[in-house]
């Protein structure tokens, strides 16, 4: 058994091997090797050994040649090169001593190619008159059978007419999708990078204006502030750098990529937005808990593309407070509600309202709130962004789904 199955991987092999040859020869030369052997095919009873009768006419062999060799052409000229070589086989049998012989195999490639490559009206004539030739030729034994196998060749054309088309519309449809999955990829890419370098120049500018103005009154605070921007620079250039790695692998490889934010995250970025975050978690019975750590009680199950999602909502959240609010203050409340299945994220300011002017001159994008509604969307959920109803202020809420408990 053990040697059976090397002898068929060997066989497979070769077979592969030679498709893959064939393959790659250009369609010229496949139809010139086609047009020769048809030729050498129809020439072979002219130098049969033992053959009956001869010498032969050296116009049968001209003729046989005129059928086969307008094949190298069926492919450009499908309907010419039938024309030729059916003109060619009828004139077979007057032109001398020749082989009995049916003369039929260029003009079935024809046919077969006619079907594959005209246009309707093209492949609807040669049909009828195939058709028609059947009946006027039924009391030659010879001639319906030559209208048979016509008929047979332009089915086998069309069939592999309707294959190549289907072919195409596949690899249509497939590049269609690989254009989508790009764009889709091109967009989460630049919504990171949106997200990274506005928090981070967010909370740099912040912390600059803050330093010269406590320098000599406070050097410690100053320094903190100093340390902020140096922290937030650092932060942004690692995130960057991981997503330069997806843009060209090839770049600067390292041991290790950088990980995606979670919930777990949240600390580290509440405590470095240049705000004083209020951080509360509603349990699933309800219970309310001031928590520091907004992604370290009362955790339920996130796929890691929503724990992604809902880190950068919270961080595009809190960087248009810093730009826009004109308030030092900002409230996270994350209310987990296992019975709906989605996790409920409230981020909340008490400064200016929207629509006023801005606290301070930070560039924007004006792409913040799209990309908090895209990225709810991106992952099954929902956002709504716009100001408080309670007071004065903005609200950003997201819905995010759940996992399924297992």
């Amino acid at each position: 058994m053990a040697g059976g199955a090397v002898i068929w991987r060997g066989r497979g092999a070769r077979a592969d091997r030679l498709r893959g040859w064939f393959s790659a020869l250009s369609p010229r030369a496949v139809d010139t090797g086609l047009a020769a052997l048809v030729a050498a095919a129809q020439l072979w009873p002219f130098a049969a050994a033992g053959g009956a009768g001869g010498p032969w006419s050296g116009w049968g062999i001209l003729v046989v040649l005129g059928s086969a060799a307008p094949l190298y052409r069926r492919r450009s000229h499908p309907v010419l090169v039938l024309m030729v070589s059916l003109a060619a086989t009828g004139s077979y049998d007057y032109v001398g001593e020749v082989p009995a012989q049916p003369v039929w195999y260029a003009a079935l490639v024809a046919t077969h190619s006619v079907a594959e490559r005209s246009g309707r009206w093209a492949r609807n004539t040669v049909l009828a008159v195939t058709v028609l030739g059947s009946f006027a030729l039924a009391s030659s034994e010879s001639g319906l059978r030559m209208s048979v196998l016509c008929v047979a060749a332009y089915a086998l054309g069309r069939a592999a007419a309707a294959g190549r088309a289907h072919a195409e519309r596949l690899e249509r449809e497939r590049r269609a999708e690989a254009e989508k999955a790009a764009l889709a990829e091109r967009t989460r890419i630049a919504r990171d990078m949106h997200d990274i370098l506005s928090h981070a120049v967010s909370l740099m500018v912040v912390q600059a204006e803050a330093g010269p103005v406590v320098l000599a009154t406070d050097p410690a605070r100053a320094e903190r502030a100093f340390d902020a921007i140096a922290g937030a620079g650092r932060d942004a250039m690692v995130q960057l750098r991981g997503i330069l790695e997806v843009l060209d692998p090839g770049r600067a490889p390292q041991p290790e990529r950088t990980p995606q934010p979670t919930l777990a995250d949240l600390p580290a970025l509440t405590a470095g937005s240049g705000l004083t975050v209020e951080c509360t978690q509603t349990d699933g019975s309800g219970a309310t808990v001031v928590h520091p750590q907004p992604g370290g009680a009362a955790r339920h199950p996130l796929a890691p593309h929503v724990e992604t999602a809902a880190f950068r909502i919270v961080q595009e959240a809190l960087t248009n407070i810093v730009r826009h609010a004109g308030t030092g203050r900002a409230q996270l409340h994350l209310h987990w509600q296992e019975d709906r299945g989605i996790v409920q994220l409230d981020i909340t300011d008490d400064g200016a309202a929207t629509g006023q002017r801005p606290a301070r001159s930070l560039p924007s994008g004006g792409h913040g709130l799209i990309n908090i509604r895209e990225r709810a969307r991106a992952c099954g959920g929902t956002a709504e962004c716009g100001p408080r109803t309670d007071g004065a202020g903005f609200r950003v809420r997201a819905r995010l789904p759940l996992l399924p408990p297992s």
